[in-house]
């Protein structure tokens, strides 16, 4: 009877000690910028409004909601298509890019790769990168960008424009104007001056009905 409660003892201590020396694994910290998206969605046609007035229309293969990283965003891996609306709800412009990521607090989007903007009047922007800022209402891009119109031709470092393309600035650019838009003067035809590394380039175009562009380079 002794033997027995000793080894039951000893057992018993032994079981206690292991216990006591196991240690607790955990995972490393989940850091914000390695979360999940909240709402992953596939095959998306949508209409996207602005104080109930629809703006455009989205179409994409992924649009991943992400609310945890910051700042929050949506984010398009499998490229975006945008088709533009104006106030009658007829298509102003259409809008691609091969990524995008649209931080909603700031109502920005950033769009990368292959970007092109190109509207119904015949231009066609493009680059790859183009910000896209729904507070001001603008464009703008920091890398080389190409403009191209069907009266003249852009390339630039820098570019600005309002949300439908009618007004923009080009900075540190080359390329074929009209002599009216550099020098001011009415032009007498096919006149054309060549521009090349000009800083702070404005193109006018003919008098549209949106001017309220904010150009304070």
């Amino acid at each position: 009877m002794r033997l027995w409660s000793l080894s039951f003892v000893v057992c018993f201590l032994s079981l206690s000690l292991a216990c006591s020396e196991a240690q607790e694994h955990t995972a490393p910290a989940v850091n914000p910028q390695d979360s999940a998206s909240m709402m992953t969605t596939y095959g998306v046609n949508t209409l996207i409004s602005d104080s109930g007035v629809i703006k455009y229309r989205i179409v994409t293969e992924r649009w991943d909601v992400n609310t945890v990283r910051e700042p929050s965003r949506w984010e398009f891996m499998k490229g975006v298509f945008f088709e533009q609306f104006d106030e009658q709800f007829h298509v102003e412009a259409y809008i691609q890019a091969d990524t995008a990521w649209y931080f909603d607090r700031q109502r920005l989007w950033k769009l990368r790769g292959r970007v092109s903007v190109r509207n119904m009047k015949g231009l066609l922007f493009t680059s790859e990168e183009l910000f896209w800022d729904g507070i001001r209402h603008e464009f703008y891009s920091h890398v080389f960008s190409k403009l191209v119109t069907p009266e003249r031709t852009m390339e630039g470092t820098y570019f600005k424009s309002d949300e439908h393309m009618e007004h923009y600035v080009v900075s540190n650019s080359k390329g074929s104007f009209v002599a009216s838009d550099i020098d001011g003067e009415d032009s007498t035809g096919s006149a054309q001056d060549d521009a090349q590394d000009s800083t702070d380039t404005y193109v006018r175009p003919a008098p549209e009905k949106h001017s309220n562009l904010r150009s304070n380079e």
